[in-house]
């Protein structure tokens, strides 16, 4: 029996990357996962591998961004599971460029998948978290929350959700609702493959680590903040960087 047996976890962008490790982990500890992503058939794919049985994955497209397309999505998870345990946002895009040529629509777009999916998706579990007395919330955030050039859109929306996890944590902790964040570094995805050479040479310059890291590491850190192993761990930031972040 894992440590996460007989509870129900929601990952947002569980097709591939970081989502799809978090799933994977989850899965492994023994959760049913309910996995979103907008991309179904990359997401069914990857249910499948994680799950042949099809018995703990279970697949919905869902934009985050859309608050009406979340609040059905989540009465459908509702429906087949009867409760959420664990919510773990993890969809992020990036529309990058530097401020004085940001459009409105790059900036608009970044905040709505970024941070305000977290407001519904939030919003989706938190009264049903309450009323059972028991909820753990692990929203990613990023490095790049201290800021980043070329990212103020990207930066502001992580900063963001570092802001929001802080308040639910207080509003939520004596509801043994527990709402913690995670600031990822550098790790190998599809997001950072396509940066340039040497920004990514100088990324890992600055990194104690000296490496990029990878999905999996990031997801055994969720992997603690969704299990009663951090049930005095409320309202943090865990840096998940190399040393990133203390340079």
């Amino acid at each position: 029996m894992g440590k996460l047996s007989n509870k129900v976890a929601v990952v947002t962008g569980a097709a591939q990357g970081i989502g799809e490790k978090i799933a994977e982990r989850l899965l492994a500890d023994g959760a049913s996962v309910a996995m979103l992503d907008v991309n179904l058939e990359k997401l069914e794919q990857t249910a499948i591998e994680l799950d042949g049985s099809g018995e703990r994955a279970r697949v919905w497209k869902c934009n985050v961004a859309d608050a009406a397309e979340v609040k059905e999505t989540f009465s459908a998870i509702y429906e087949q599971f009867g409760r959420v345990d664990i919510l773990v946002n993890n969809a992020g895009i990036t529309r990058d460029s530097f401020f004085h040529k940001m459009t409105a629509e790059q900036w608009n777009s970044v905040m709505d998948v970024n941070l305000n999916s977290m407001f519904y998706t939030c919003q989706a579990v938190i009264p049903g978290m309450r009323d059972q007395q028991y909820g753990k919330i692990v929203n990613v955030s990023s490095s790049s929350s201290w800021g980043n050039m070329g990212q103020a859109n990207y930066s502001a929306s992580k900063a963001g959700v570092i802001g929001l996890t802080r308040t639910l944590a207080k509003e939520n902790g004596s509801k043994q609702i527990t709402v913690n964040a995670i600031a990822p570094g550098q790790i190998n995805t599809d997001m950072t493959r396509d940066l340039p050479e040497d920004v990514k040479r100088m990324a890992t310059m600055l990194t104690p680590a000296a490496r990029m890291g990878n999905p999996a590491e990031v997801a055994s850190v969720v992997s603690f903040l969704a299990s009663d192993d951090s049930s005095f761990v409320n309202g943090e930031c865990i840096s998940v960087s190399g040393g990133f972040l203390m340079v």
